[in-house]
């Protein structure tokens, strides 16, 4: 049984989520956003993080990255279509926090379909751009972290730079509302919901 801890973090407050195997204790990082003591401070006793995965390249989900991996010594991964997202994170910082920040840089890159081990359990990487080119989800089980691809009621915005609307509704409909309608959706900002629940109440993404 895997347990899912959640912090909220940084000026846009962005969630930030461990996800724990409960078998083998070992962890993963959803989402380093910003405020690194916060981040680390949901590491119980004996979980042993593996690596650092960002959903997408926006500061306010890699801004705490390299603090977390100088700690921890783990890999940073993202979809490689988020390169530019970060190439351009120094400009996006200045202009939103009035200060330019390095971005990470990649430890490697992850593909659609990619299956992360997680103990005795698996991330299924799903690429869903739109909010950004390399936006992804990442499903084990019937949970699924969405990013900023899908929310409580909303979907990511696409009037920012490298954002595309009609990419993102298509990832919603073709990747996302075909899961389960039980599946439970961890978003990137708010509260938790359900694939079924979206597909039913979600204005802007309908069935």
């Amino acid at each position: 049984m895997e347990r899912i801890y959640y912090v909220t973090v940084g000026p846009l407050r962005s969630n930030s989520y461990l996800l724990v195997d409960g078998g083998s204790s070992e962890g993963v990082i959803i989402d380093a956003g910003d405020e690194p003591s916060k981040i680390l401070g949901m590491l119980k006793t004996g979980v042993r993080v593996r690596r650092i995965i960002a959903t997408h390249g926006h500061f306010d989900h890699v801004l705490a990255v390299d603090d977390i991996r100088e700690v921890l010594g783990v890999e940073f991964l993202i979809h490689r279509a988020d390169q530019a997202v970060l190439d351009i994170l120094p400009q996006s910082t200045l202009r939103i926090l009035g200060v330019s920040m390095k971005p990470p840089k990649p430890d490697g890159y992850l593909e659609d379909g990619d299956v992360i081990p997680l103990g005795g359990s698996s991330l299924r990487v799903i690429h869903t751009p739109g909010h950004s080119p390399g936006s992804s989800c990442l499903l084990t089980g019937k949970t699924l972290f969405s990013g900023d691809t899908l929310f409580a009621g909303s979907i990511g915005r696409t009037d920012i730079p490298l954002a595309d609307s009609e990419k993102i509704i298509e990832s919603i409909k073709s990747k996302l509302y075909t899961l389960p309608d039980d599946t439970m959706v961890y978003p990137g900002h708010g509260q938790w919901t359900t694939i079924g629940s979206e597909k039913r109440t979600n204005p802007f993404v309908r069935v």
